[in-house]
Protein backbone atom coordinates (compact mmCIF):
# COMPACT_ATOMS: atom_id res chain seq x y z
CA UNK A 1 0.00 0.00 0.00
CA UNK A 2 1.14 3.24 -0.96
CA UNK A 3 0.46 6.13 1.37
CA UNK A 4 -0.14 9.45 -0.12
CA UNK A 5 1.94 12.09 1.41
CA UNK A 6 -0.34 14.82 2.46
CA UNK A 7 1.12 17.89 3.93
CA UNK A 8 -1.19 19.73 6.15
CA UNK A 9 -0.50 23.40 6.37
CA UNK A 10 -2.24 24.94 9.31
CA UNK A 11 -4.49 27.88 8.44
CA UNK A 12 -2.80 31.11 9.27
CA UNK A 13 -5.13 33.45 11.12
CA UNK A 14 -4.59 36.66 12.98
CA UNK A 15 -6.54 37.47 16.08
CA UNK A 16 -8.07 40.94 15.49
CA UNK A 17 -9.52 41.38 18.97
CA UNK A 18 -6.58 43.24 20.53
CA UNK A 19 -6.37 45.65 17.60
CA UNK A 20 -10.10 46.41 17.80
CA UNK A 21 -9.79 46.98 21.54
CA UNK A 22 -7.03 49.53 20.96
CA UNK A 23 -9.01 51.30 18.23
CA UNK A 24 -12.08 51.62 20.44
CA UNK A 25 -10.01 52.86 23.38
CA UNK A 26 -8.42 55.52 21.14
CA UNK A 27 -11.85 56.52 19.83
CA UNK A 28 -13.20 56.94 23.34
CA UNK A 29 -10.10 58.95 24.31
CA UNK A 30 -10.51 61.39 21.43
CA UNK A 31 -14.23 61.82 22.04
CA UNK A 32 -13.71 62.53 25.73
CA UNK A 33 -10.79 64.94 25.25
CA UNK A 34 -12.36 66.93 22.41
CA UNK A 35 -13.65 70.32 23.47
CA UNK A 36 -16.54 71.84 21.62
CA UNK A 37 -16.52 75.64 21.47
CA UNK A 38 -19.44 77.67 20.22
CA UNK A 39 -18.04 80.64 18.36
CA UNK A 40 -19.65 84.02 18.77
CA UNK A 41 -20.57 86.14 15.79
CA UNK A 42 -23.34 87.93 13.97
CA UNK A 43 -26.35 85.92 12.95
CA UNK A 44 -27.02 86.28 9.24
CA UNK A 45 -30.43 85.41 7.83
CA UNK A 46 -30.24 84.82 4.12
CA UNK A 47 -33.48 84.99 2.17
CA UNK A 48 -34.69 81.93 0.28
CA UNK A 49 -35.27 82.12 -3.46
CA UNK A 50 -38.96 81.47 -2.86
CA UNK A 51 -39.27 84.65 -0.80
CA UNK A 52 -38.42 86.95 -3.69
CA UNK A 53 -41.28 89.13 -4.78
CA UNK A 54 -41.69 91.42 -7.76
CA UNK A 55 -43.44 94.22 -5.91
CA UNK A 56 -41.25 97.26 -5.23
CA UNK A 57 -40.87 98.26 -1.61
CA UNK A 58 -39.45 101.35 0.00
CA UNK A 59 -36.35 100.70 2.01
CA UNK A 60 -34.22 102.90 4.20
CA UNK A 61 -31.08 103.40 2.10
CA UNK A 62 -27.95 104.14 4.11
CA UNK A 63 -24.62 104.67 2.39
CA UNK A 64 -21.29 104.90 4.22
CA UNK A 65 -18.29 106.20 2.30
CA UNK A 66 -14.59 105.45 2.86
CA UNK A 67 -14.23 108.35 5.32
CA UNK A 68 -17.11 107.12 7.50
CA UNK A 69 -19.58 109.79 6.35
CA UNK A 70 -23.17 108.51 6.47
CA UNK A 71 -25.77 109.34 3.85
CA UNK A 72 -29.44 108.44 4.26
CA UNK A 73 -31.64 108.65 1.18
CA UNK A 74 -29.21 111.06 -0.46
CA UNK A 75 -28.44 113.46 2.42
CA UNK A 76 -25.61 113.47 4.94
CA UNK A 77 -26.47 112.41 8.50
CA UNK A 78 -24.46 112.35 11.72
CA UNK A 79 -24.01 108.95 13.39
CA UNK A 80 -25.86 110.14 16.52
CA UNK A 81 -28.87 111.15 14.40
CA UNK A 82 -29.26 107.92 12.40
CA UNK A 83 -31.90 106.48 14.72
CA UNK A 84 -33.98 109.68 14.70
CA UNK A 85 -33.83 109.94 10.91
CA UNK A 86 -34.89 106.31 10.51
CA UNK A 87 -37.83 106.89 12.87
CA UNK A 88 -38.82 109.93 10.81
CA UNK A 89 -38.64 107.83 7.63
CA UNK A 90 -40.72 105.08 9.26
CA UNK A 91 -43.38 107.61 10.26
CA UNK A 92 -43.85 108.47 6.57
CA UNK A 93 -43.30 105.00 5.06
CA UNK A 94 -44.38 101.56 6.20
CA UNK A 95 -41.27 99.38 5.96
CA UNK A 96 -39.11 97.15 8.12
CA UNK A 97 -36.10 96.91 5.81
CA UNK A 98 -32.85 98.86 5.72
CA UNK A 99 -30.12 98.59 3.12
CA UNK A 100 -26.65 99.61 4.34
CA UNK A 101 -24.14 100.10 1.53
CA UNK A 102 -20.61 100.41 2.89
CA UNK A 103 -17.40 101.26 1.06
CA UNK A 104 -14.71 98.58 1.23
CA UNK A 105 -12.42 100.90 3.24
CA UNK A 106 -15.08 101.82 5.81
CA UNK A 107 -14.28 100.90 9.41
CA UNK A 108 -16.34 97.92 10.54
CA UNK A 109 -17.17 99.65 13.80
CA UNK A 110 -19.02 102.39 11.93
CA UNK A 111 -21.09 99.83 10.02
CA UNK A 112 -21.97 97.96 13.22
CA UNK A 113 -22.96 101.20 14.95
CA UNK A 114 -25.24 102.13 12.03
CA UNK A 115 -26.81 98.65 12.14
CA UNK A 116 -27.31 99.01 15.89
CA UNK A 117 -29.00 102.40 15.45
CA UNK A 118 -31.26 100.94 12.74
CA UNK A 119 -32.20 98.06 15.02
CA UNK A 120 -33.01 100.45 17.88
CA UNK A 121 -35.21 102.47 15.51
CA UNK A 122 -37.39 99.41 14.93
CA UNK A 123 -36.10 97.91 11.69
CA UNK A 124 -36.02 94.13 11.73
CA UNK A 125 -34.60 93.30 8.30
CA UNK A 126 -31.11 94.73 7.87
CA UNK A 127 -28.97 94.10 4.78
CA UNK A 128 -25.32 95.03 4.28
CA UNK A 129 -23.73 95.50 0.87
CA UNK A 130 -19.99 96.04 0.47
CA UNK A 131 -18.81 97.88 -2.61
CA UNK A 132 -16.17 96.13 -4.69
CA UNK A 133 -14.25 99.29 -5.43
Amino acid sequence: MKKKHQSEIPDASIDMTPMLDIVFIMLIFFIVTTSFVKEKGLMVNRPDDAQKSNKPSKNVNIKIDANGMIFMNGRQVDLARVEANIQLFLAENNTDTALVQAHKDTAHGTVVEVLDQASKAGLTKLSVIAEKE
